[in-house]
């Protein structure tokens, strides 16, 4: 089993910037990612990142996100960021740290490990 625990969902205003952090307890997936689901809505894919080698990996966004967020990680952290910048209100969501055993992430249903969430809000 592995758990995630993910950090820095909060309030902003509009045209803000954020980064979520999250971090695995071990490494036993190749490929992690963010879903976010807003009120009323299903989960949806945001961004996600291969493993694969400590020089190489793939990565995968949303249309909606592309060009303003961007994730990264941290192989011997086992960690995975998302950096979101620009901000807009119908990004207010909760954000789902994600791990799996798939080269990569696209769909919920690849998805082995989730985390708990954190709230992001952004304001008009």
């Amino acid at each position: 089993q592995v758990q995630l625990e993910e950090s820095g969902g909060r309030l902003v205003q509009a045209g803000a910037s954020l980064r979520l952090s999250c971090t695995a307890s071990r490494r036993a997936f190749i490929s992690m990612g963010w879903f976010r689901q807003a009120p009323g809505k299903e989960r949806e894919f945001v961004a996600s990142i291969s493993w694969g080698s400590d020089v190489t990996y793939n990565t995968l966004y949303v249309d909606s996100v592309k060009g303003r967020f961007t994730i990264s990680r941290d192989v011997a952290e086992n960690a995975v960021y998302l950096q979101m910048n620009s901000l807009k209100p119908e990004d207010t969501a909760v954000y789902y740290c994600a791990a799996s055993t798939f080269n990569t992430i696209g769909l919920d249903t690849e998805v082995d490990y989730w985390g708990q969430g954190t709230q992001v809000t952004v304001s008009s």
